[in-house]
């Protein structure tokens, strides 16, 4: 059994560890505020973003057919945007996200897909993504503790470009939905081509007819521009929201743990301190009874 001075050691160590954690916690949950404010504050937007362009890519415009409206029959190459988070510490948001692109990437191969490019939002996914041996076309890390459009515009537009370009056949964005503070679901979802298939929850059966001024191109053209940049930042917002909640989560789970294993070591202390007492009083008593 370990000495008391040792076992005093461990305690200290223990406590030091929790009172790391309990100010991780506290630092989570403002910040987990402020994050499911930001994130709350743009799904509106993004959701009726989504209706609208679902509601483009249901309508037939004869004169003019955006790229981002239609796709080849066959999807033969894969780009992926996957979104993750720049720091650990908070659970297994990232490992369960990670789990769920691989099993896809199964999916995809077995369904014929040759190749597969990803643009990385955030360290752990950039990382994860090279230990695989991913072609990483672009990455953004080091976002801070909110989005900002000016730095996501470009790691995204590489993806775009080689959409446009004929390098991949469909385009999809892997992040964290934010559900509550207890649950984020791992959502991959396609962003581009848009059909009126990837919109059924926000799309009516009914589809609409629009006017366009001053023509078509030009507000489909910016319309679907805007919904891409939306759908990325909002998805970065959503990620943002479930790692401070899953961090707070994760910590106060650490600190509760420090907390047992305090009292688990503070009564080995005791005993060992009272087998010590126990013991001395023994040899003094046997000390005595000799003479």
């Amino acid at each position: 059994m370990a000495g008391g001075k040792e076992i005093r050691n461990k305690i200290k160590s223990v406590q030091n560890t929790k009172k790391i954690t309990k100010a991780m916690e506290m630092v989570a949950a403002s910040k987990m505020r402020k994050a499911q404010e930001r994130m709350r504050a743009g799904r509106p937007y993004a959701q009726k973003l989504a209706r609208i362009a679902g509601h483009l890519a249901q309508a037939s415009v004869s004169d003019f057919k955006h790229p981002f409206l239609s796709g080849p029959a066959e999807v033969k190459k894969v780009g992926v945007i996957l979104v993750s988070t720049d720091k650990g510490l908070c659970g297994g948001l990232n490992t369960n996200l990670f789990r769920q692109l691989v099993l896809r990437m199964k999916e995809w191969e077995g369904g014929g897909v040759s190749a597969m490019q990803f643009t990385c939002i955030g360290n752990k996914g950039l990382g994860f993504m090279q230990r695989m041996g991913a072609k990483v076309v672009s990455n953004v890390i080091q976002l801070g503790d909110a989005p900002h459009m000016e730095r996501l515009i470009g790691p995204v537009k590489v993806m775009i470009d080689a959409y446009l370009n004929g390098e991949v056949d469909a385009v999809f964005v892997a992040y964290n939905r934010f559900e509550n503070t207890m649950k984020q679901e791992p959502t991959i979802r396609q962003m581009l081509p848009l059909t009126g298939e990837h919109f059924k929850d926000t799309v009516p059966e009914r589809s609409w007819d629009y006017i366009y001024e001053p023509d078509a191109q030009a507000v489909i053209e910016e319309v679907l521009r805007r919904f891409i940049e939306t759908a990325v930042y909002q998805s970065v917002a959503e990620n943002m929201a479930s790692e401070q909640s899953a961090r707070m989560v994760a910590m106060k789970a650490a600190s509760d743990n420090a907390g047992n294993v305090i009292k688990e070591l503070q009564l080995v202390y005791n005993k060992t301190r009272q087998a010590a007492i126990t013991k001395e009083l023994s040899e003094i008593v046997s000390g005595a009874a000799a003479v």
